[in-house]
């Protein structure tokens, strides 16, 4: 894959981001529809940490890490758009957060997390190299 190439690799990055995320929150709502009643009617407050299935599928659901992949793939999505390289933090923070899920629970999306996370990364360098190239030759 040629350097003209990489810029691609940071809107898929984010797009699979995107996708795990929103399937990870549209299956598990799916999966939790038992819980919503009591999610609704303020039943887990002052009960939230109590281990039952309602409170263990808000944990695992909206309050899991679905959203904030898919809001995380999005912004990636949306920068990309705007030819707007992603800080190269972001990469850093979902490549551990990636990592940490796919060593201690698996079987789980979370290694494509962390190739996606690698993906944006090398996508976040190479286009900071471009970028950076220009300056460098004044």
């Amino acid at each position: 894959m040629g350097q003209h190439d990489m810029p691609g690799t940071i809107k898929w990055a984010g797009w699979i981001l995107a996708v795990i995320g929103a399937g990870h929150l549209g299956l598990g709502l799916l999966v939790s529809s038992s819980s919503f009643d009591e999610w609704l009617t303020f039943e887990l407050w002052g009960h939230w940490w109590e281990d039952t299935p309602a409170a263990n599928s808000f944990w695992a659901n909206p309050a899991g890490f679905g959203w904030p992949l898919l809001l995380v793939g999005s912004l990636i999505v949306w920068m990309d758009r705007r030819g707007i390289v992603p800080p190269e933090f972001l990469a850093w923070a979902v490549l551990g957060w990636g990592v940490v899920c796919a060593l201690v629970v698996e079987p789980t999306p979370a290694p494509v997390v962390v190739i996606a996370a690698i993906l944006l990364l090398r996508g976040i360098r190479v286009a900071g190299a471009q970028v950076a190239s220009p300056v460098l030759a004044r």
